[in-house]
């Protein structure tokens, strides 16, 4: 089965965490090389996995991919992306200006902005700039969740605005005449993303309310972008072998449901529907399965298996709740459950009577769906919204530290202020804000995907010194942000992952990650295991098998502590359900 059939050159695999886009973009990518076009594979995801799914290690230039003539893969490195447009922004002007000028210009170009511009900035030369990938028939972009790609596909359109309104000729990037010869490419990024003939959207979603609801979001903020041509794929849709087992019938309802129920904005695009195969897409054999209707059943069992799990999220519950107050944050790749994770334990502390404040910081928040906009005393549940945080940050700065300028100064820093960078630097207040709150309650935060909590935590000092560029004194929350995420009786950091390849391994990464911060992680929780249920689907059974290396190497190499969370036969969604979710587990 082709997943495409006359391809645009650019195609963008998007949708919300865990759906499967990295393993459709790089199927697509090697049915298309092994067609005899020349691809180039380029994930803009921050905590990118190509590696993992095409066996070869993927460098931030073109890299051949072993075993596939005609297709290469880069990655977009933020942190390497960064350094080179400095050096292209400084490097003119070394020899030239002063060390001392040369030198601010460099702690100018330290922030955080500069990462998310650089970024941006080769993406856009990838898809601005036809002399870069002329070698190739087909670009396919892997990007980010959701939230993290809605933002890098809205940038061309922000940098290009904020650059005609600019009379300062100076922002956080630096000087404007460095970017001035950027804003070229950018408006052919803007051109060829609402080309239908150069570019199609592909939404990848799961057959999940969920999923499906998030896609739809996607599309019509997408469209209203002016990215038009659109497709969607399903995959991991399941049909059981057989309805005695009561599990995968549970499975294959819960997905016709899902698709029975398909939201209006998506039912009417091109649609391709991939089946859920018993073993992982890994390594280039694997993604030539994809379609592949005769690898669905293919089943390889052992005689390995696993015994005396921690079943359930109880042990926790209580540890956590002995505490009284604090903060607890679940963090993992997208689609691993952190949401329901973090829903689930604040029902559970509130059912002990603690007041808890449940929040997240994802862009994509499914957190109000999740909880079904129902009430339950002591539990109060909100969201970081960015725009709000905006204007709330943009009022605080123009009372403080714009009250004593003069007309000319406050419409500056006003003109500063309309950089799109505020935005991140309004969030990453906002999450300081709301883990000061754990001083006197319970706070429990869903963070973003992987990528996007790593760049947050990790781009903390840089984060201060663009709050004090804008004001004159550092909040208190702020300033004692690194402090309480470090302290283990105040902060404890849960780590979602599924039992596979990629969620482990992209866990494992955020794990040293966390560590470099000397931030300890609290402990893991498998979610979505098969290990403690009676299964007999071939598809389910060999899903099984194949969770125990990945289950015991977080049980034994990687976890202070371990909880394992069945697969659940209903969508764990609902305060009623997360309720009965929370009681049953704390039960085991």
């Amino acid at each position: 089965m082709k997943l495409f059939e006359n391809p645009t050159r650019n195609l963008f695999f998007t949708g919300k965490g865990g759906v499967g886009k990295t393993s459709m973009a790089c199927a697509t990518a090697v049915q298309l090389a092994e067609q005899g076009k020349r691809v180039l594979l380029v994930s803009t995801d921050p905590a990118s996995n190509l590696h993992d799914v095409l066996a070869t290690e993927i460098k931030s230039t073109p890299t051949p991919i072993n075993g596939v003539e005609n297709l290469q893969a880069m990655n977009i490195d933020p942190v390497e992306s960064a350094r080179l447009y400095r050096e292209r922004m400084i490097g003119p002007y070394r020899g030239v200006l002063p060390e001392s000028a040369v030198a601010s210009m460099e702690e100018q170009l330290s922030g955080s902005c500069t990462v998310e511009i650089a970024a941006f900035d080769e993406f856009s030369r990838l898809l601005g700039d036809a002399d870069s990938t002329s070698q190739y028939d087909h670009v396919v972009f892997d990007t980010a969740p959701t939230g993290h790609t809605l933002r890098l596909l809205t940038l061309p359109s922000a940098w290009s605005g904020f650059m005609d309104s600019n009379t300062t000729g100076t922002s956080c990037l630096g000087p404007l005449a460095g970017l001035q010869d950027q804003k070229l490419i950018y408006q052919k990024s803007v051109d060829a993303l609402s080309d239908g003939n150069a570019t199609t959207l592909v939404l990848v979603t799961r057959p999940e309310t969920s999923a499906l609801r998030e896609a739809a979001e996607t599309s019509g903020e997408l469209q209203h972008l002016g990215i038009k041509n659109q497709r969607l794929i399903v995959n991991g849709v399941f049909t059981a072998a057989s309805k005695d087992d009561q599990f995968a019938a549970a499975m294959e309802s819960r997905c016709q449901k899902s698709l029975d129920t398909i939201p209006a904005a998506i039912e009417s695009l091109p649609r391709t529907s991939v089946p859920l195969l018993a073993t992982s897409l890994m390594g280039v054999d694997a993604l030539r399965q994809v379609g592949n209707p005769d690898a669905v059943h293919e089943v390889r069992l052992s005689n390995d298996v696993l015994e005396d799990l921690p079943i359930g999220l109880g042990g926790l519950v209580e540890d956590i709740s002995a505490s009284g107050h604090g903060v607890v944050m679940t963090m993992g790749k997208g689609g691993v459950g952190k949401t329901t994770v973090a829903a689930s334990i604040a029902v559970a502390l509130a059912g002990r009577g603690h007041n808890v404040l449940l929040s997240t910081t994802d862009p994509a928040a499914h957190l109000v769906s999740t909880m079904a906009t129902e009430n339950l005393p002591n539990l109060t549940v909100s969201r970081i919204d960015p725009a709000e945080e905006v204007e709330q940050y943009k009022a605080e700065v123009m009372a403080t530290a714009g009250s004593d300028l003069d007309e000319q100064g406050r419409a500056l820093l006003e003109e500063d202020l309309r950089s799109p960078c505020t935005e991140e630097i309004a969030v990453f207040r906002a999450f300081a804000r709301a883990v000061a709150e754990g001083g006197d309650h319970f706070v429990v935060l869903d963070t973003a995907p992987t990528g996007h909590t790593v760049l947050l935590l990790d781009s903390a000092l840089a984060y201060h010194r663009e709050v004090t560029r804008h004001t004159t004194e550092m909040p208190e929350y702020v300033q004692e942000l690194l402090p309480r995420l470090r302290d283990p009786k105040f902060a404890r950091m849960l780590i979602v992952a599924l039992p596979e390849a990629t969620p482990v391994h992209e866990a494992t990464q955020l794990q040293e990650d966390l560590r470099r911060a000397e931030i300890e992680p609290y402990a893991w929780v498998i979610n979505q295991s098969f290990q403690s249920l009676d299964v007999s689907d071939p598809v389910l059974l060999q899903r099984k098998q194949n969770e125990v290396p990945f289950v015991r190497e977080v049980r034994d190499s990687l976890s202070n502590r371990l909880a394992i969370l069945p697969w659940q036969k209903e969508s764990p969604t609902g305060l009623e359900n997360l309720r009965r979710l929370a009681d049953e587990l704390i039960a085991s």
